[in-house]
Parts: C-alpha cells; sequence; structure tokens
C-alpha cells in the first residue's frame, strides 16, 4: 500500500534542501528530544518518578512508571532511540505512557549515556548496569522475580538485542522477553545490503545515505561494526534468546535488517511475533499512534508481555 496520506502530507511539508547538511548532536537533539505532545495530553499513569540509578561507571537517570498500585509487578526496561546520540527521558515519555498502562508493566526508561561525548560501548553498557540494577533491587522495585523484559525502538532496538546477548552469556539476570520497534541491527553500511535501504532510502524521514554518518558519532574510536554488540544481527548464536516481539514499518530504510532477525530469531528456536505495519514509516510510535491503523500497536505490545 502507498504510504500513509496523513503521513504523507507530513513528509510533503519537510522542506528538501539540495545542499547535505553535516550533522551537529548538539542541533539535533533540540528538535529531537522535542516531545510532539504536552505532557496534559499524554496518557495519564498512575505514578512517575524521576530518580538516579547508581552503577559501577555513572550515575545514570531513569525514570519510573508505575500503571497502578498493587503490590508486585513484572518489569519493562525501556532503551530509547535516537541514533545513539540523541533521545532522553522526555523524548519518549508519550511513547513509554501507554505501553505501561496498557500492560501492566511497570516501565523503567534509561538515559543512558549518548555519543559522541560516550561512544560504543558506554550507552550499552550503562544499559545493561541500568538492567541487572533493576534485577537486584526487586523489593525496593516491587518486582515480582519472574517477568523482567527490555523494550527499544531504532538504536534503542539495537541496544535491547546487544543487552540480551550480554545477559544470555554473563547469566547475571535473565531477560524473559524482548520487544524491538523498528530496529536498526546491522551499523556496516560500507554498502546497502537490505533492499529496503535503498526502496526506502530517501523521502521517508530517514535519509539511508546520512545512516553511515549518525551512526559514526557512536562508533568513534575504531568500533567493529561486524562485532555482535555493535550490529546485533551479526550474532551467529542466537539460542537460549528470550521470547521476541518485532515491530517494522513498511517505508522504513531499517524494515529487512528487523524481519530478517526475526526470522534468524525462529530459526534458532525462539519464540517470535513479527508485525509489519503498512504505510507506516520510520519513527511512526508517538507521531502516528494517533491513527487508526496505528493506534493498536500498544495493545499488540501489552499483549505479548503478557501472554
Amino acid at each position: 500500500m502507498p504510504v500513509h496520506p496523513l503521513i504523507k502530507m507530513v513528509l510533503d511539508s519537510i522542506p528538501v534542501s539540495a545542499e547535505k547538511h553535516k550533522i551537529i548532536p548538539e542541533e539535533h537533539r533540540k528538535v529531537f528530544n522535542a516531545p510532539v505532545l504536552p505532557v496534559e495530553q499524554r496518557v495519564k499513569v498512575y505514578d512517575v518518578e524521576d530518580t538516579i540509578v547508581s552503577t559501577p561507571d555513572a550515575e545514570i537517570p531513569v525514570r519510573i512508571y508505575t500503571p497502578d498500585n498493587r503490590e508486585v509487578y513484572p518489569l519493562l526496561i525501556y532503551f530509547h532511540g535516537g541514533a545513539f546520540f540523541s533521545g532522553n527521558l522526555e523524548s519518549h515519555d508519550e511513547i513509554i505512557r501507554p505501553i505501561c498502562m496498557e500492560s501492566g508493566y511497570k516501565v523503567i526508561a534509561v538515559d543512558y549515556r549518548l555519543a559522541p561525548e560516550y561512544p560504543f560501548p558506554v550507552p550499552l553498557e550503562d544499559c545493561y548496569n541500568v538492567t541487572k540494577w533493576a534485577a537486584e533491587h526487586r523489593e525496593e522495585l516491587q518486582w515480582d522475580g519472574q517477568n523482567l523484559a527490555l523494550a527499544g525502538d531504532s538504536a534503542g532496538g539495537n541496544l535491547v538485542a546487544a543487552v540480551t546477548y550480554m545477559a544470555r552469556d554473563r547469566k547475571e539476570f535473565a531477560v524473559t522477553k524482548q520487544v524491538l520497534f523498528y530496529p536498526s541491527l546491522d551499523l556496516d553500511f560500507t554498502e546497502f545490503r537490505y533492499p529496503s535501504l535503498i526502496e526506502n532510502g530517501k523521502g521517508y524521514f530517514v535519509e539511508s545515505d546520512q545512516i553511515a554518518e549518525h551512526n559514526s558519532f557512536y562508533l568513534l574510536g575504531g568500533a567493529d561494526t561486524h562485532h555482535p554488540l555493535v550490529s546485533p544481527l551479526r550474532e551467529h548464536n542466537l539460542e537460549h534468546l528470550p521470547a521476541a516481539l518485532v515491530i517494522t514499518a513498511e517505508f522504513d530504510p531499517f524494515r529487512d535488517e528487523g524481519e530478517l532477525f526475526a526470522a534468524k530469531l525462529k530459526q534458532s528456536g525462539v519464540q517470535v511475533e513479527l508485525k509489519r505495519y503498512e504505510g507506516a514509516t520510520h519513527g511512526f510510535l508517538g507521531k502516528f499512534t494517533h491513527l487508526d491503523e496505528y493506534k493498536n500497536v500498544y495493545k499488540l505490545t501489552s499483549e505479548f508481555l503478557r501472554s
């Protein structure tokens, strides 16, 4: 199907520049980190608390969303997107609120340190360390001790997959489920190996010829794009990983990476649900989930988490 007409209206309103502009992280963050909806129009949550998690490496800000008043909760740790150099607790607040309320999970959003100031592996280690902290603070968080899920969008989906590998191999805690929204899973852009990078490479919010520059901030210091903790799609051993829900968008350059990852997980015996949203583009959560065609993404996510 074609791009959703209301999404196309937004795409058509974006000025087209003949010149390529160098990405300046500080300037990009000013735009990306601004939420679409004012707080009074966002989904109401029983309780929202900002706090600091002390890890061996840093003090990491987190935001804890509690859906209701009860004795114990399943836990979901959320890693925001933003190409590893943008995004914060505020940029994804309007996405996390409905996930919390629909699923009944207590959600911890992680404000991990960003590239280029903190390139790989710092953001990944921050996400791992906050997840480990959550698993070790069962009473404080009122965690049920059984359900510990991870979720993330775009670059955050990359971090989700990488943390599941680390958790499996280090055996310090067990992740029970993973949710990846239009994930970026292969950071090697020396060639366009996936058809969606060409088919959806221009005019759909994310431009394929700019992705390498986006990733360059995370890769500062010579990170190996073939390493599975950098490019999770490169991992050969996908056994003994948590059940996965992979959400992709039809007009997304990253579409084929997410769908190939889902297929490889399934081939390795992992329980997988894959859903492609037709007519949608990268980043449709929050921006376009008010549309009838996409509003059920939160219901689908919550059903997977509760199943």
